[in-house]
C-alpha cells in the first residue's frame, strides 16, 4: 500500500476579551491519528499554521496549511499532542471583545474546517460556560520531545497549558461564525406533558386545587398514619 497525503479534519472554537490575554484564544484541533511526535512538523507563524504529520500505520501523511483571519501571539500559544490529534491554544494578538467572524483569512468554504461544538459558546455567554468542559480531554501532562517543534514557543513543563483558564471551555452552540462548515443544531424536542395532572387524576384532586379539610370523624385514619411513620 503506497503512502497518500490527506487533509485532516480541523475543528475550532474561540474565546475573546478586551482586557485579559488569558481569555483571548483560538482553540484548534487537528485530527491526525497514529502520528508519533517525532513525525510531526509544525510551523506556527503570527498569520499562519502549517501542519504535517506522517502515520506509518495509516500509510498516510496529514498536511494542512491555514492563513489566519488575524494575527496570533506565537510565543504565548500552546500545543498538546495525543495519539488521536494535536490540540492548539492560540492566543489572539489583539485584545478585542468581539469574536473573529471566521478562523481563516479567506471567507470561502473549506471542506476540512468545522466548528468544535464541544468548546463553542456565544460571545455573551462566555462567563456562564460550564466548568467541567475539559473533563473528557484526559491528562494535560508534560510533552517530552516536543521542544523541537518549530515555532511553538512558551511551552512549560506542564505541557504548555499553564495559566489558561480551561474552566471557560464550555459547550453549547449558538451563533456560529462564517465557516462554511458545521451543521445546525435542530431543536426537535417537544415539550413533555406534565406528570402532575396525571397524579392529580389518580388521587381525584385537580392540579393546583387545595386539599379538602378532613372531617372530625376520621381519627382512625390519623392513627394509622402515625403508626406507619
Amino acid at each position: 500500500m503506497s503512502n497518500t497525503q490527506t487533509t485532516p479534519e480541523v475543528t475550532w472554537a474561540q474565546r475573546s476579551s478586551s482586557s485579559d490575554p488569558e481569555k483571548n484564544y483560538i482553540y484548534l484541533t487537528i485530527a491526525a491519528p497514529d502520528v508519533p511526535k517525532e513525525r510531526l512538523e509544525i510551523n506556527l507563524k503570527p498569520t499562519s499554521l502549517t501542519f504535517t504529520g506522517h502515520s506509518e500505520s495509516k500509510k498516510t501523511t496529514y498536511h494542512v496549511e491555514m492563513d489566519f483571519y488575524a494575527e496570533i501571539d506565537v510565543d504565548n500559544s500552546k500545543t498538546h499532542h495525543t495519539s488521536r490529534d494535536v490540540f492548539f491554544v492560540l492566543r489572539k494578538k489583539e485584545l478585542k471583545e468581539e469574536y473573529w467572524p471566521r478562523l481563516l483569512k479567506e471567507s470561502k468554504k473549506m471542506h476540512f474546517l468545522k466548528t468544535d461544538f464541544d468548546k463553542w459558546v456565544d460571545e455573551d455567554e462566555q462567563d456562564g460556560a460550564p466548568d467541567d468542559a475539559m473533563a473528557g480531554m484526559g491528562g494535560m501532562g508534560g510533552m517530552p520531545g516536543m521542544e523541537g517543534m518549530g515555532g511553538m514557543g512558551g511551552m512549560g513543563g506542564d505541557g504548555g497549558f499553564g495559566g489558561i483558564d480551561f474552566s471557560k471551555l464550555g459547550g453549547g452552540g449558538g451563533d456560529m461564525p462564517d465557516l462554511g462548515e458545521g451543521g445546525d443544531d435542530d431543536d426537535d424536542e417537544e415539550d413533555m406533558p406534565g406528570l402532575e395532572d396525571d397524579e392529580a387524576d389518580k388521587t381525584g384532586d385537580s392540579k393546583g386545587k387545595a386539599p379538602e379539610k378532613k372531617s372530625d370523624d376520621a381519627p382512625a385514619e390519623k392513627s394509622k398514619i402515625e403508626e406507619v411513620s
